[in-house]
């Protein structure tokens, strides 16, 4: 991919030297979660989305689930040590995170904001998620993933 068309996340780990392999799939027009991971031909357990809360404190949390479910608030709140947690308004993620809804990825946003992954993440070699635009995914380690942003596991989903 050539240097301009380098998102904010591919920066971030280039300048890092940390290895990722992208993924392209704007042929197939997928965009929700499940068709991504089919897009992929990937396991929708290995395909993470990102998500993006406010606390009942007002200060704003990042979710990473598997794609085919649903994050738990209740759950999410107390990973984060909230009363409560919801999700923000679409309107209201391009000015917080510099992405856009359906291409918003944990690293590269305009500030770093706390960060959960689901705990299932744990059980595979390698993960994917967001690469910063739509239709573009990033693969690698959760721990590589954990060089460039802390990211801590909890049980974030109704299972």
């Amino acid at each position: 991919m050539a240097k301009d068309n380098k998102t904010n996340a591919m920066r971030k780990f280039d300048s890092m030297k940390i290895a990722y392999t992208e993924h392209y799939y704007t042929e197939t027009g997928a965009v929700a979660g499940v068709d991504t991971a089919i897009a992929l031909g990937e396991d929708p357990a290995r395909v993470f989305k990102t998500l993006v809360t406010v606390g009942k404190s007002g200060s704003h949390y990042v979710f990473m689930i598997p794609v085919a479910q649903e994050l738990d608030l209740k759950k999410a709140a107390c990973a984060a040590g909230e009363k409560s947690v919801s999700m923000i308004k679409s309107k209201e993620l391009l000015p917080l995170t510099g992405y856009v809804h359906g291409g918003c990825s944990p690293v590269g946003m305009k500030k770093y904001f706390r960060t959960f992954i689901h705990k299932t993440a744990e059980n595979y070699d390698t993960i994917y998620f967001s690469g910063g635009k739509i239709g573009f995914q990033l693969e690698m380690p959760l721990e590589n993933l954990r060089k460039v942003i802390k990211v801590e596991s909890a049980e974030l989903t109704a299972e």
